[in-house]
Protein backbone atom coordinates (compact mmCIF):
# COMPACT_ATOMS: atom_id res chain seq x y z
CA UNK A 1 0.00 0.00 0.00
CA UNK A 2 1.22 3.50 -0.85
CA UNK A 3 2.88 5.41 1.99
CA UNK A 4 3.59 9.13 1.67
CA UNK A 5 6.72 10.44 3.40
CA UNK A 6 7.86 14.01 3.92
CA UNK A 7 11.59 14.53 3.21
CA UNK A 8 13.87 17.25 4.56
CA UNK A 9 14.47 20.56 2.85
CA UNK A 10 17.08 20.23 0.14
CA UNK A 11 18.17 23.85 0.40
CA UNK A 12 19.56 23.35 3.90
CA UNK A 13 21.39 20.21 2.78
CA UNK A 14 22.77 22.08 -0.23
CA UNK A 15 24.10 24.90 1.98
CA UNK A 16 25.74 22.40 4.34
CA UNK A 17 27.31 20.59 1.37
CA UNK A 18 28.69 23.89 0.04
CA UNK A 19 30.23 24.52 3.47
CA UNK A 20 31.54 20.97 3.94
CA UNK A 21 33.56 20.80 0.71
CA UNK A 22 35.80 23.89 1.20
CA UNK A 23 36.09 23.05 4.90
CA UNK A 24 37.40 19.61 3.97
CA UNK A 25 39.95 21.16 1.61
CA UNK A 26 41.01 23.63 4.29
CA UNK A 27 41.47 20.84 6.86
CA UNK A 28 43.59 18.85 4.42
CA UNK A 29 45.77 21.91 3.95
CA UNK A 30 46.19 22.35 7.72
CA UNK A 31 47.02 18.67 8.09
CA UNK A 32 49.71 19.01 5.42
CA UNK A 33 51.24 21.97 7.23
CA UNK A 34 51.03 20.66 10.78
CA UNK A 35 51.03 16.91 10.25
CA UNK A 36 48.21 16.62 12.84
CA UNK A 37 45.95 13.58 12.51
CA UNK A 38 43.11 15.60 14.06
CA UNK A 39 42.89 17.80 10.98
CA UNK A 40 43.05 14.70 8.79
CA UNK A 41 40.07 13.09 10.50
CA UNK A 42 38.09 16.33 10.39
CA UNK A 43 38.88 16.68 6.68
CA UNK A 44 37.75 13.10 6.00
CA UNK A 45 34.58 13.63 8.03
CA UNK A 46 33.77 16.85 6.14
CA UNK A 47 34.36 15.16 2.78
CA UNK A 48 32.13 12.20 3.72
CA UNK A 49 29.45 14.67 4.85
CA UNK A 50 29.72 16.45 1.50
CA UNK A 51 29.29 13.18 -0.42
CA UNK A 52 26.29 12.07 1.67
CA UNK A 53 24.63 15.47 1.51
CA UNK A 54 24.96 15.73 -2.26
CA UNK A 55 23.93 12.12 -2.86
CA UNK A 56 20.73 12.63 -0.85
CA UNK A 57 19.68 15.68 -2.86
CA UNK A 58 16.89 15.22 -5.38
CA UNK A 59 14.55 17.41 -7.42
CA UNK A 60 10.87 16.44 -7.74
CA UNK A 61 9.07 18.26 -10.55
CA UNK A 62 5.35 19.17 -10.41
CA UNK A 63 3.03 16.18 -10.92
CA UNK A 64 5.93 13.78 -10.42
CA UNK A 65 6.87 11.54 -7.53
CA UNK A 66 9.78 9.48 -6.27
CA UNK A 67 9.31 5.91 -5.11
CA UNK A 68 11.90 5.08 -2.43
CA UNK A 69 13.33 1.67 -1.56
CA UNK A 70 15.92 0.68 1.04
CA UNK A 71 17.84 -2.46 0.07
CA UNK A 72 14.82 -3.86 -1.77
CA UNK A 73 12.21 -2.81 0.79
CA UNK A 74 9.60 -0.20 -0.06
CA UNK A 75 10.09 2.82 2.17
CA UNK A 76 7.58 5.35 0.87
CA UNK A 77 6.70 7.79 -1.87
CA UNK A 78 7.65 11.44 -2.09
CA UNK A 79 5.03 13.61 -3.81
CA UNK A 80 6.24 16.96 -2.53
CA UNK A 81 7.80 19.15 -5.21
CA UNK A 82 11.05 21.09 -5.17
CA UNK A 83 14.61 20.51 -3.96
CA UNK A 84 14.52 17.83 -1.26
CA UNK A 85 16.91 15.66 0.73
CA UNK A 86 16.42 12.01 1.62
CA UNK A 87 18.51 9.27 3.14
CA UNK A 88 21.43 8.87 0.67
CA UNK A 89 21.16 5.08 0.99
CA UNK A 90 17.63 5.14 -0.43
CA UNK A 91 17.16 4.17 -4.05
CA UNK A 92 14.61 6.38 -5.81
CA UNK A 93 12.63 5.89 -9.00
CA UNK A 94 10.87 8.74 -10.79
CA UNK A 95 7.18 8.19 -11.51
CA UNK A 96 4.96 10.66 -13.35
CA UNK A 97 1.54 11.53 -11.89
CA UNK A 98 0.40 13.50 -14.92
CA UNK A 99 -2.67 12.55 -16.96
CA UNK A 100 -1.84 10.62 -20.10
CA UNK A 101 -3.78 9.88 -23.28
CA UNK A 102 -4.08 6.44 -24.81
CA UNK A 103 -5.30 6.53 -28.40
CA UNK A 104 -6.25 2.91 -28.89
CA UNK A 105 -5.79 1.22 -32.22
CA UNK A 106 -8.78 0.16 -34.31
CA UNK A 107 -9.90 -3.32 -33.33
CA UNK A 108 -11.90 -5.66 -35.55
CA UNK A 109 -14.36 -7.67 -33.48
CA UNK A 110 -17.85 -9.14 -33.74
CA UNK A 111 -20.70 -7.41 -31.93
CA UNK A 112 -23.37 -9.23 -29.93
CA UNK A 113 -25.23 -10.16 -33.12
CA UNK A 114 -22.09 -11.50 -34.79
CA UNK A 115 -21.61 -8.59 -37.20
CA UNK A 116 -17.93 -7.68 -37.75
CA UNK A 117 -17.25 -4.10 -36.67
CA UNK A 118 -14.30 -1.77 -36.17
CA UNK A 119 -13.99 -0.02 -32.82
CA UNK A 120 -11.42 2.16 -31.06
CA UNK A 121 -11.36 4.25 -27.88
CA UNK A 122 -9.50 7.22 -26.41
CA UNK A 123 -8.63 6.86 -22.73
CA UNK A 124 -7.35 9.47 -20.28
CA UNK A 125 -5.59 7.93 -17.27
CA UNK A 126 -3.05 8.65 -14.56
CA UNK A 127 -1.24 6.89 -11.72
CA UNK A 128 -3.10 7.14 -8.41
CA UNK A 129 -1.19 4.55 -6.33
CA UNK A 130 2.56 4.62 -6.88
CA UNK A 131 3.19 1.44 -4.89
CA UNK A 132 0.87 -0.67 -7.08
CA UNK A 133 2.16 0.91 -10.29
CA UNK A 134 5.76 0.19 -9.30
CA UNK A 135 5.55 -3.23 -7.66
CA UNK A 136 2.22 -4.94 -8.45
CA UNK A 137 2.75 -5.15 -12.23
CA UNK A 138 5.86 -5.53 -14.36
CA UNK A 139 5.24 -2.60 -16.71
CA UNK A 140 2.20 -0.51 -15.83
CA UNK A 141 2.09 1.30 -19.20
CA UNK A 142 2.03 -1.98 -21.10
CA UNK A 143 -0.55 -3.21 -18.60
CA UNK A 144 -2.75 -0.20 -19.41
CA UNK A 145 -2.48 -0.87 -23.16
CA UNK A 146 -3.36 -4.56 -22.94
CA UNK A 147 -6.19 -4.19 -20.43
CA UNK A 148 -7.67 -1.27 -22.35
CA UNK A 149 -7.79 -3.34 -25.52
CA UNK A 150 -9.41 -6.20 -23.60
CA UNK A 151 -12.04 -3.86 -22.13
CA UNK A 152 -12.93 -2.40 -25.55
CA UNK A 153 -13.25 -5.90 -27.03
CA UNK A 154 -15.47 -7.02 -24.16
CA UNK A 155 -17.70 -3.96 -24.62
CA UNK A 156 -18.02 -4.61 -28.35
CA UNK A 157 -19.10 -8.24 -27.96
CA UNK A 158 -21.55 -7.39 -25.16
CA UNK A 159 -23.81 -5.07 -27.19
CA UNK A 160 -25.09 -4.92 -30.78
CA UNK A 161 -23.90 -2.23 -33.14
CA UNK A 162 -27.43 -0.98 -33.85
CA UNK A 163 -31.08 -1.99 -33.53
CA UNK A 164 -31.65 -2.04 -37.30
CA UNK A 165 -35.41 -2.39 -36.66
CA UNK A 166 -34.84 -5.85 -35.21
CA UNK A 167 -37.48 -6.61 -32.58
CA UNK A 168 -35.15 -9.10 -30.91
CA UNK A 169 -32.62 -6.36 -30.16
CA UNK A 170 -33.48 -4.37 -27.06
CA UNK A 171 -31.64 -2.06 -24.72
CA UNK A 172 -28.36 -0.25 -25.31
CA UNK A 173 -26.50 -0.34 -28.62
CA UNK A 174 -22.96 0.78 -29.37
CA UNK A 175 -24.14 3.31 -31.93
CA UNK A 176 -27.03 4.75 -29.94
CA UNK A 177 -25.74 4.30 -26.39
CA UNK A 178 -23.75 7.54 -26.35
CA UNK A 179 -22.66 8.62 -22.87
CA UNK A 180 -24.01 5.41 -21.33
CA UNK A 181 -21.62 3.28 -23.42
CA UNK A 182 -18.70 5.56 -22.51
CA UNK A 183 -19.66 5.36 -18.85
CA UNK A 184 -19.72 1.54 -18.91
CA UNK A 185 -16.34 1.48 -20.68
CA UNK A 186 -14.87 3.82 -18.07
CA UNK A 187 -16.24 1.71 -15.22
CA UNK A 188 -14.82 -1.52 -16.65
CA UNK A 189 -11.44 0.10 -17.27
CA UNK A 190 -11.25 1.32 -13.66
CA UNK A 191 -11.99 -2.21 -12.45
CA UNK A 192 -9.36 -3.75 -14.72
CA UNK A 193 -6.65 -1.16 -14.00
CA UNK A 194 -7.18 -0.89 -10.23
CA UNK A 195 -4.58 -3.64 -9.48
CA UNK A 196 -1.95 -1.44 -11.17
CA UNK A 197 -2.90 1.69 -9.23
CA UNK A 198 -4.28 3.39 -12.34
CA UNK A 199 -7.39 5.57 -12.36
CA UNK A 200 -9.26 6.30 -15.61
CA UNK A 201 -10.44 9.90 -15.84
CA UNK A 202 -12.31 9.58 -19.12
CA UNK A 203 -12.97 6.94 -21.76
CA UNK A 204 -14.75 7.53 -25.05
CA UNK A 205 -15.40 5.58 -28.23
CA UNK A 206 -13.39 7.38 -30.92
CA UNK A 207 -14.16 5.12 -33.90
CA UNK A 208 -17.13 2.87 -34.59
CA UNK A 209 -18.07 1.41 -37.97
CA UNK A 210 -19.00 -1.80 -39.70
CA UNK A 211 -16.12 -3.80 -41.11
CA UNK A 212 -15.44 -3.11 -44.83
CA UNK A 213 -16.73 -6.51 -45.96
CA UNK A 214 -20.28 -5.78 -44.74
CA UNK A 215 -20.29 -1.98 -44.72
CA UNK A 216 -21.90 -1.79 -48.19
CA UNK A 217 -24.64 -4.26 -47.35
CA UNK A 218 -25.42 -2.54 -44.05
CA UNK A 219 -25.59 0.84 -45.81
CA UNK A 220 -28.13 -0.55 -48.27
CA UNK A 221 -30.12 -1.96 -45.37
CA UNK A 222 -30.13 1.39 -43.60
CA UNK A 223 -31.21 3.13 -46.80
CA UNK A 224 -33.99 0.60 -47.34
CA UNK A 225 -35.17 1.08 -43.77
CA UNK A 226 -35.23 4.85 -44.24
CA UNK A 227 -37.16 4.53 -47.52
CA UNK A 228 -39.74 2.21 -45.97
CA UNK A 229 -40.17 4.56 -43.03
CA UNK A 230 -40.61 7.55 -45.35
CA UNK A 231 -43.09 5.66 -47.53
CA UNK A 232 -45.10 4.72 -44.47
CA UNK A 233 -45.39 8.39 -43.51
CA UNK A 234 -46.39 9.33 -47.07
CA UNK A 235 -49.09 6.64 -47.26
CA UNK A 236 -50.40 7.61 -43.84
CA UNK A 237 -50.72 11.23 -44.91
CA UNK A 238 -52.24 10.32 -48.29
CA UNK A 239 -54.94 8.16 -46.70
CA UNK A 240 -55.83 11.01 -44.37
CA UNK A 241 -56.10 13.45 -47.27
CA UNK A 242 -58.30 11.06 -49.28
CA UNK A 243 -60.52 10.47 -46.30
CA UNK A 244 -60.87 14.21 -45.74
CA UNK A 245 -61.70 14.84 -49.43
CA UNK A 246 -64.48 12.23 -49.44
CA UNK A 247 -65.92 13.58 -46.20
CA UNK A 248 -65.96 17.16 -47.52
CA UNK A 249 -67.60 16.13 -50.80
CA UNK A 250 -70.25 14.14 -48.98
CA UNK A 251 -70.82 16.78 -46.32
CA UNK A 252 -71.40 19.65 -48.77
CA UNK A 253 -73.32 17.49 -51.27
CA UNK A 254 -71.07 18.68 -54.07
CA UNK A 255 -71.29 15.35 -55.80
CA UNK A 256 -72.75 11.96 -54.95
CA UNK A 257 -70.50 9.04 -55.78
CA UNK A 258 -71.40 5.39 -55.74
CA UNK A 259 -69.00 2.81 -54.30
CA UNK A 260 -67.37 2.12 -57.66
CA UNK A 261 -66.69 5.82 -58.32
CA UNK A 262 -65.40 6.27 -54.77
CA UNK A 263 -62.96 3.42 -55.32
CA UNK A 264 -61.77 4.96 -58.60
CA UNK A 265 -61.34 8.34 -56.95
CA UNK A 266 -59.44 6.86 -54.03
CA UNK A 267 -57.17 4.98 -56.42
CA UNK A 268 -56.45 8.10 -58.48
CA UNK A 269 -55.75 10.25 -55.41
CA UNK A 270 -53.40 7.68 -53.90
CA UNK A 271 -51.48 7.43 -57.19
CA UNK A 272 -51.12 11.21 -57.28
CA UNK A 273 -50.16 11.60 -53.61
CA UNK A 274 -47.87 8.56 -53.27
CA UNK A 275 -46.17 8.59 -56.67
CA UNK A 276 -42.46 9.40 -57.02
CA UNK A 277 -42.76 11.30 -60.28
CA UNK A 278 -44.96 14.24 -61.14
CA UNK A 279 -48.42 13.17 -62.36
CA UNK A 280 -49.81 14.59 -65.61
CA UNK A 281 -53.54 15.32 -65.15
CA UNK A 282 -56.12 14.28 -67.79
CA UNK A 283 -59.11 16.63 -68.12
CA UNK A 284 -62.41 14.90 -68.75
CA UNK A 285 -64.63 17.13 -70.96
CA UNK A 286 -67.42 14.63 -71.21
CA UNK A 287 -69.77 13.19 -68.60
CA UNK A 288 -68.75 11.57 -65.38
CA UNK A 289 -69.17 8.08 -66.90
CA UNK A 290 -67.28 8.83 -70.12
Amino acid sequence: MEKIIKPFSGFLAFILAVIALPLSVFMFALMAQTGSLFFLWVAILCFISFVLLTKGLMIVNPNHSRVLTFFGKYTGTVKENGLLWINPLYKSANLSLRSQNLNGQQLKVNDKLGNPIEIAAVIVWRVSDTYKASFEVVNFQQYVNIQSEAAVRHLAVSYPYDHMDDDSVEGITLRGGGDKVNEMLEQELNERLAPAGIIVLEARISHLAYAPEIAGAMLQRQQATAIVSARAKIVEGAVGMVEMALEKLSEKNIIILDEERKAAMVSNLLVVLCGDSKVTPVVNTGTLHQ
